[in-house]
């Protein structure tokens, strides 16, 4: 009977799987199904304990949903899965089509290790597979509101149908996985397919209905935080927007479509410069100078802890310790912050946010540092300079999102909690002041900018 290997990466899931159907396919009647996933080093080395815990949770529920048959194997993928195709003898092997710059070569090393043995590469982890989406020169779009305009003229297929019975090939040797990392007191969303279709419905039923006002409310729940469970394929990008379709076309939905949208756009940035995970999209903008020694590095600390004295901010960055997430509007907030205040270089917080995040995506995360810092796609971004207090004000008028963060505000009225140095008795205690002069420290960033564009 032919085995047909499914080999798992960011498609943890059964349903709306296109490569499951052509793994299913490829099998036939007679034969089965070896779903595989690897613990490939050069990805589970660099990623930050919050990932590799959800990662193992989200594959215990896709192994609880495969009856035990989910083979995990450790190393490099193009040793380990030719060596499994001979001890099962397969005779194709199947994947979700990987778009990250290290993912494309890792599959291309697979293909030829795999010899004979096709590596069929059949849907994405996008709505729309990278380098489709063109301008009608067949160039990149290099701004996301053209891209979008495109994105939703070209459109994208509806949910995958489900394959009915598999055959899984079960009895096939697995590794341990490795040991999951304590977290300590951080909580990381429930993983797995159902979880996050469960997650998806609450929101559409819910709260999709106020999402282009709630989405800048970091205090309330008007955002969906899919964001985990798209970053692992517990569910697809094209069964939100299924519902979306369905849905009546109000501003909220057109609104989380957008969003929808930028995770493609950012996407198919990587797959045209896959480059720009680590170098700058506006390379005349590397002059730019930033500040380093010790005084920088305690201003930077303080940053990662929560310590700057101010409140939008260290909400924003003990959200990241406490949850591995940001609320996205307190991303901006966070990174205005470290780039254009404490004048930093945009690869130290995105490494950072990659560290800490559940949800770190390579793509959005890196390209939207980028966008915050003025070197990414958007046309002329470097003058957008988040004032924290003002921010703050604007988006947690009543301080909730502030005062669930940082315990040493809560008896501080609406009045005070943005500007806690403002008080009538003064800081709080344990409260620290702020670490820059923010008006200053703008000036500072904008001056540099200009010297720059000058030379």
């Amino acid at each position: 009977m032919p085995t047909a290997l499914l080999w798992f990466r960011r498609d943890l899931r059964l349903r709306d799987h296109p490569a499951l159907l052509a793994a299913s396919d490829s099998a036939g009647p007679d034969g089965d199904v070896l779903p595989v996933f690897v613990f490939d080093d050069r990805l589970w080395g660099p990623s930050g304990d919050p990932r590799r815990r959800f990662l193992l949770d989200c594959l215990g529920a896709l192994d609880a949903d495969l009856g035990g048959a989910l083979v995990l194997r450790s190393g490099d993928p193009a040793r380990a899965l030719p060596a499994l195709a001979a001890e099962v003898g397969a005779t194709s092997a199947h994947v979700s089509a990987d778009a990250g710059p290290y993912g494309r070569r890792r599959d291309e090393a697979v293909e030829r290790a795999l010899g004979d043995v096709p590596l069929v590469r059949t849907g994405s982890p996008y709505a729309v597979t990278p380098g489709r989406v063109t301008k009608r020169d067949g160039s990149p779009f290099r701004v996301y509101s053209p891209f979008a305009r495109a994105w939703r003229e070209h459109g994208w297929r509806a949910p995958a149908h489900s394959p009915g019975d598999v055959r899984w090939r079960t009895g096939v040797p697995s590794d341990a996985p490795p040991s999951a990392p304590d977290l300590g007191g951080v909580v990381l969303p429930p993983a797995g397919e159902a979880a996050a279709l469960e997650a998806w419905e609450r929101f559409r039923d819910e709260r999709l209905l106020g999402y282009a006002d709630g989405r800048n409310v970091p205090a309330g729940q008007g955002t969906s935080r899919m964001s985990a469970y798209l970053k692992y394929g517990c569910i697809h990008p094209r069964t939100l927007l299924a519902d979306l379709g369905a849905a009546e076309q109000t501003e909220s939905v057109r609104r989380y479509t957008d969003e929808l949208a930028w995770r493609d756009f950012y996407a198919d940035v990587l797959w045209h410069r896959p480059e720009s995970a680590r170098e700058y999209l506006r390379p005349e903008l590397q002059a730019m100078g930033y500040d380093s020694g010790p005084h920088a590095d305690e201003l930077l600390e303080a940053w990662k802890a929560g310590r700057t004295g101010f409140p939008i901010v260290d909400a924003g960055m003990r959200q990241l310790l406490g949850e591995a997430y940001v609320h996205n509007r307190v991303r901006m907030i966070v990174a205005s912050f470290l780039v254009k205040d404490l004048h930093q270089e945009w690869t130290v917080g995105a490494r950072h946010f990659m560290q800490h995040l559940v949800d770190g995506d390579l793509a959005s995360n890196n390209h939207g540092w980028q966008w915050v810092a003025g070197t990414g796609t958007d046309a002329a971004p470097y003058y957008r300079v988040f004032n924290p207090v003002t921010q703050g004000k604007k988006f947690d008028p009543d301080g909730s999102y502030v005062k669930r963060w940082v315990p040493e505000l809560r008896e501080l009225g609406r009045e005070h909690v943005h500007e806690p140095w403002t008080a009538p008795g003064g800081l709080p205690a344990g409260y620290p002041k702020p670490i820059v002069d923010h008006a200053h420290e703008r000036q500072v960033a904008l001056d540099r900018y200009a010297r720059v564009r000058g030379a």
